[in-house]
């Protein structure tokens, strides 16, 4: 655990202090968010957040090679697939950025992406389905390209308050390291240094270093260089452990439910970005728009109409993430009814504060 932690720090220390760096190069490059009609902000902002995030993520990698523990996950060539997937669709998100680029470009990019991990191993080798079930390697190598894709632009598609996107992404992350920390420990011998609880540790500490300098009021957005970046991780990490699951491996609690976690886990803790993406696409969809076009029905924009200030929908949504992906890890951990009540409470506490929270606190007009 201590590695792990060395690791947390490290790429959010070198995250936090590179961001004015970064904030300086959006302002020299024209990398500024305009005001339009769907955001929130209201006035021009610059972005290439995920540029100060990939400088944490390298730098906690470069660390990691030089744990005696951690070192051992850089044996083959995963962690170099990650590396050059996340430089490849971070500069994608740099050129759109500060170009603008259309949607078919980006698609190649996190394509790309996508592919250059797969060929360096970070593929599914399986899924944890009825035991293991062993498919054929280019329909495998088609659902690595699709999740990659899909959890990128799930991730982009909730960027839209300031702080939401890395607080939501780090929470998913600390549901997942728990997650596949405590499985690991449960192996036969147990071995907790994997590739997946490594990037998701550092993938928490660049959020966690990113995030004072773009809560309410942000200084810096992270911008398509950080949204896409932080979803090809997340990406990373589940690919590496779903595909390389032991479906005996028991991490106590309910066994039963353990099994199926490998499976119902990534969907869970980007369930509030995959809901949004979602909704999206229905709704555009039935509008007879283009899904990938954008407009201002997100799930931010619903709550603040119903009336709730930047900071407080922010903070209801950390708590939806926070109920869903943390709820889930739970019943792999605590047997009986104890997490389906207390699941269950709070629930209900996020429901009543989404309803109700602006009618408790008004906002004070000056």
């Amino acid at each position: 655990m201590r590695e792990y932690l060395l690791v947390f720090v490290v790429a959010a220390v070198i995250t936090y202090a590179s961001t004015p760096f970064v904030r300086w190069l959006a302002f020299a490059t024209g990398a500024i968010t305009a005001v339009r009609d769907r955001d929130i902000h209201t006035h021009p902002i610059p972005r290439l957040g995920g540029v100060a995030m990939l400088l944490g993520f390298v730098a906690a990698l470069l660390v990691a090679r030089r744990l005696p523990y951690l070192s051992q996950i850089f044996q083959g060539g995963e962690m170099a697939g990650v590396l050059i997937g996340a430089i490849i669709v971070c500069a994608v998100g740099v050129l759109d950025d500060i170009r603008e680029l259309d949607w078919m470009t980006k698609l190649a990019g996190q394509m790309l992406a996508a592919g250059v991990m797969a060929f360096q191993g970070v593929q599914l080798l399986s899924l944890p389905l009825f035991g293991v079930t062993v498919l054929p390697a280019s329909l495998l190598i088609t659902l690595t390209i699709f999740t990659v894709i899909i959890s990128s632009n799930a991730v982009n598609f909730i960027d839209g308050l300031d702080g939401l996107a890395a607080g939501v992404v780090a929470i998913a992350g600390v549901a997942f390291f728990s997650y596949s920390y405590l499985l690991s420990r449960s192996y036969d011998p147990p071995n907790v240094f994997s590739s997946s609880t490594f990037i998701t540790a550092a993938l928490v500490g660049c959020c966690v270093g990113f995030l004072p300098h773009n809560f309410h009021p942000a200084r810096l957005f992270m911008g398509d260089s950080g949204s896409l970046m932080l979803g090809l991780l997340l990406a990373a990490a589940t690919i590496s452990m779903t595909g390389n699951i032991d479906p005996s491996a028991q991490v106590g609690g309910n066994p039963n439910v353990a099994i199926l976690l490998p499976v119902v886990l990534p969907l869970a803790i980007l369930s509030l970005p995959l809901l949004d993406v979602l909704l999206a696409v229905v709704r555009r969809t039935r509008a007879g728009r283009r899904p990938w076009l954008p407009d201002a029905e997100h799930l931010h924009h619903r709550m603040l109409r119903l009336g709730h200030t930047h900071v407080q929908a922010v903070l209801v949504l950390y708590l939806w993430a926070a109920v869903v992906a943390l709820g889930v890890v739970s019943f792999a951990f605590v047997d009986g009814w104890l997490p389906i009540v207390v699941i269950s409470l709070v629930g209900t506490s996020a429901t009543a504060l989404t309803l109700w929270l602006p009618r408790w606190m008004p906002v004070r007009r000056l």
